[in-house]
């Protein structure tokens, strides 16, 4: 039903995937000139990675985005919330929220690469609320379930999530228990037939309009590694309350939540896998939210870097252009160049997951560097800007708050760092344990 629904005007220029999907493998790194063509200022750049059907399917989301999304971005950043099932309704029947799902379910069965095409083009919206509500919908809050999850509860939570009936949130961040996720306290206690929940969820993205959520909660005594499962719960389940829409700094558009359970009953069958393994599973749904996160933030950086090289350019101070300034234009080549780094990380990052590597070490680095580069290129930009860049009516000041929030959510900066040094093996042990 879905999957007919869904061949329509901005599916139909998707059509080239459908028909090469068999033949697209995970080698994905022969150039082609054709990359040079006209899908944005900087797609050539994925010429790495990306093959031509990347490039097509970037141009055609660079339409709904010019259409459908950027228009109304200034509007929704001052409501406070864009109107996610209309959007993502849209995207849905474009074939944009199911690209690396299984075409059983209505997605495109492509590789990972498509998905992070996809997020690298999402940055070509105006804001990084609307982008990151996309990538829950897509990235964060359905992996597990297209892996792990039953028949049914694909077909009941996933099929519609990838059409865009339904929106999808992602419950694992607690009021004590941000990047620590071992420490959460939401509880799922088996009775009979059903799971009983209790406890509360914080700072949950599109928590407002979401008609389910992949929730992380504990379901044993057993070690915190191995005490937790990950469930499809319904919003509209009696005993769950959205507490408040919090007031956030940045990534105004999209709507963020607390949430809380009381004796929240769910079917038995509504588990993601296997009980006391939904630790690892999200941990893998964090490695592919890192590195799309990643991805997200790489178009934005650089349309402030050209945005900011052209503005100084123009503007003049003690009798020449701003621009004209050694330490202006040299930071922004560093800028660049740093930007161009990232890229290339990224692109190793995925063609090594795509291949069947554990990439936790690299998505790790990615996220720490995509979450500091952005704070570093956001503040150098919006000081080139002056006065004009202290104003909400330029895209740099927008990004300046948007952008803090990568160093923060999904695993700080330091979580990170911790993360890398253990691969590293010069994380030291807590104190009490044998080497």
């Amino acid at each position: 039903m879905y999957r007919a629904a869904r061949l329509r005007s901005w599916r139909e220029p998707l059509g080239f995937l459908l028909k090469a999907t068999d033949k697209i493998g995970v080698k994905c790194y022969k150039t082609s000139s054709a990359l040079n063509s006209s899908a944005g200022e900087h797609v050539a750049n994925g010429d790495i990675l990306y093959k031509q059907e990347h490039l097509q399917l970037r141009q055609s989301l660079r339409k709904i985005i010019d259409q459908e999304i950027n228009p109304y971005v200034d509007d929704w950043e001052a409501r406070g919330q864009f109107p996610a099932h209309k959007v993502f309704k849209t995207l849905g029947s474009a074939g944009f929220l199911g690209v690396n799902k299984p075409t059983e379910y209505g997605g495109l069965g492509l590789d990972f690469s498509y998905s992070v095409a996809v997020a690298e083009e999402l940055g070509h919206i105006n804001c990084g609320g609307v982008p990151m509500a996309i990538g829950v919908q897509t990235d964060m809050a359905t992996p597990a379930l297209a892996t792990f999850g039953s028949d049914k509860m694909k077909r009941t939570f996933l099929v519609p999530t990838i059409a865009g009936d339904m929106v999808a949130c992602l419950g694992v961040s607690e009021v004590g228990s941000g990047s620590d996720v071992a420490n959460i306290q939401t509880k799922a206690v088996r009775k009979g037939d059903d799971y009983v929940i209790n406890g509360g969820k914080m700072w949950i993205t599109s928590g407002c309009q979401a008609n389910w959520m992949c929730l992380l909660a504990n379901t044993s005594d057993r070690s915190p590694h191995q005490n937790k499962s990950l469930f499809c719960l319904p919003m509209d389940a009696k005993g769950i309350t959205i507490a408040k829409k919090i007031d956030k700094m940045g990534m105004r558009s999209s709507d963020t939540a607390q949430i809380f359970f009381e004796d929240v009953k769910i079917p038995a069958d509504h588990i993601i896998g296997e009980e006391g393994a939904g630790f690892t599973y999200q941990m893998i749904q964090f490695q592919l939210e890192r590195l799309w996160g990643t991805a997200a933030a790489l178009l934005p950086m650089d349309k402030l870097i050209a945005e900011t090289s052209e503005y100084t350019r123009q503007r003049k101070a003690f009798g020449q252009p701003i621009l004209n300034n050694q330490v202006v234009h040299f930071t922004l080549a560093e800028l660049q160049t740093e930007v161009e780094a990232l890229r290339s990380m990224l692109y190793r990052a995925v063609g090594l997951y795509i291949e069947g590597n554990d990439v936790t070490k690299m998505a790790s680095m990615c996220k720490l560097k995509a979450g500091r580069l952005s704070r570093q290129v956001t503040d150098s930009c919006l000081q080139f800007w002056g006065g004009m860049g202290f104003t909400n009516e330029v895209l740099v000041s927008r990004f300046y708050r948007d952008f803090r929030l990568l160093s923060i959510g999904a695993g700080a900066d330091e979580v990170m760092l911790s993360i890398i040094c253990k691969y590293m093996n010069i994380l030291p042990q807590a104190s009490g344990k044998k080497k």
